[in-house]
């Protein structure tokens, strides 16, 4: 019983310092640097930052090509990623009913997450929604393919450590950022 009782004491606490897991780079810096969500000035974007944010994200033209972390944000009402070089693309974050959502110009980005494909289908494409021609709706997109991923050249910015500080230490989790807005996880052992 009085395991039972500190689980239950502790559970609203755990979940308070979970981070959305945002891999690319300038979509991160963007939120990071927005005060509307990064309520509490850290370098990481909480859940309960995400959850409790009810604006609007403007993410036009800053070379983002991910956009994974946005399904957190459940209350979004305006989501505009036209022209930020997307691949990937998921806003199941059950309130599509209630967002708004460009994301044209994106010649690399074909599938789009949503919540209801016949729904997205028949409410998005229609008066002020935007999207390319090869642009459609699912609910289980599939990755890019290999093929995309490696014809891509890149270039290594920065190596950082599980704070954000650039080091070029050993022997513990390295995140390296490269120019294409990918992050890549790895321990290098010597």
């Amino acid at each position: 019983m009085k395991k039972l009782l500190l689980i239950l004491l502790c559970l609203p606490l755990m979940t308070l310092g979970q981070n959305v897991n945002i891999p690319d780079a300038n979509f991160k810096a963007y939120l990071v640097g927005y005060s509307a969500i990064n309520t509490n000035g850290d370098a990481e974007i909480q859940v309960s930052e995400a959850t409790a944010f009810n604006g609007s994200i403007y993410c036009t033209g800053m070379n983002i090509s991910d956009l994974t972390g946005i399904e957190y944000f459940t209350a979004l009402t305006v989501l505009l990623c036209d022209t930020n070089q997307l691949t990937i693309l998921d806003v199941r974050n059950g309130n599509n009913t209630n967002m708004y959502l460009n994301a044209y110009t994106n010649p690399n980005l074909f599938c789009i997450n949503v919540d209801n494909v016949a729904w997205s289908t028949s409410n998005w494409v229609v008066g002020n929604f935007e999207f390319d021609s090869q642009h459609y709706f699912s609910n289980n997109c599939p990755p890019p393919s290999a093929i995309q991923e490696h014809t891509t050249n890149k270039e290594l910015l920065k190596i950082t450590d599980l704070l954000g500080r650039e080091t070029k230490q050993t022997n513990q989790p390295l995140f390296y950022i490269y120019d294409d807005g990918t992050v890549e996880r790895k321990i290098v052992i010597e």
